[in-house]
């Protein structure tokens, strides 16, 4: 009742909730279902007695349903094979959304985000490489490194995630999904040398400590955004460096809490 009531005269609705990260999905997968696909179906339900709804756009995630890529970068026609439980859930919660469009009308688009960045991420939160590799490195502790450090993802800072939903909000089709990534990839290397290039101005130095690869980890997870680009005309604006550049400045502020 109380979500009906707040859902009330709502003619666009963007749900990003998400009650859990990767990292806690391995260890309690049915929590992971309990906390998201019961309250996800919660809000169909409620959004489907909305006469005024125009758009439900729902936050899936380009990081981790596809899995392992065939083709680089991925399009929305990839197939989709998650190697984690959250990735899992990511495609179920899409999955429920599409199909309510499908068979009730409901006017539902997916996104699918590549991994975002920029001022605002928390460290040491298991969601995030960059803030928790500046946290470390501003703490005067190594940065972790799994495996050979060659993971490449898709790096977009946040203010092209936000610009992509705002995009797929008002010119995306209900029943279609759509990634919002650059259609470029850094290895984690990549990422720490980008880091201590802005470090060492500061005469900070950034270590690196290598420990064994994740099973959940693809090699590769870099996303094509033609299909958004074509449908609204969207595309990323911002620059790695000067995302990364603002980025630990913030971060800088954020740490001096921790001490």
């Amino acid at each position: 009742m109380a979500l009906r009531a707040a859902l009330e005269g709502c003619g666009e609705i963007i749900d990003l909730a998400h009650a859990s990260t990767p990292k806690v999905t391995v260890a309690n997968p049915i929590l992971e279902l309990q906390d998201n696909i019961v309250p996800l179906l919660n809000l169909l339900e409620a959004a489907q007695d909305l006469p005024d709804l125009r758009k439900l756009l729902v936050a899936s995630s380009g990081g981790t349903v596809y899995g392992i890529a065939s083709d680089l970068p991925i399009s929305e026609d990839h197939p989709t094979s998650p190697v984690s439980s959250y990735g899992i859930t990511k495609l179920v919660v899409e999955r429920y959304a599409l199909i309510h469009h499908l068979i009730k009308g409901l006017p539902s688009t997916v996104v699918r985000p590549a991994n975002a960045y920029g001022p605002g991420q928390k460290p040491f939160t298991g969601q995030g490489f960059i803030a928790t590799a500046m946290g470390m490195a501003l703490s005067g502790k190594p940065v972790t490194i799994f495996g050979a450090g060659d993971t490449i993802r898709d790096y977009i800072h946040v203010r092209d995630v936000a610009s992509g939903l705002v995009a797929a909000l008002s010119g995306g089709l209900s029943g279609e999904a759509y990634n919002i990534g650059t259609a470029v990839g850094l290895s984690n290397l990549d990422v720490v040398e980008s880091i201590k290039a802005i470090a060492v101005r500061e005469n900070i130095p950034v270590e690196v400590n290598r420990v064994d690869a994740r099973g959940i980890d693809v090699p590769a997870n870099i996303l094509s955004y033609e299909k958004l680009r074509a449908h609204t005309g969207w595309r990323p604006r911002e620059t790695f460096e000067a995302g990364l550049s603002e980025m630990w400045q913030e971060m800088k502020l954020i740490m001096a809490r921790y001490e």
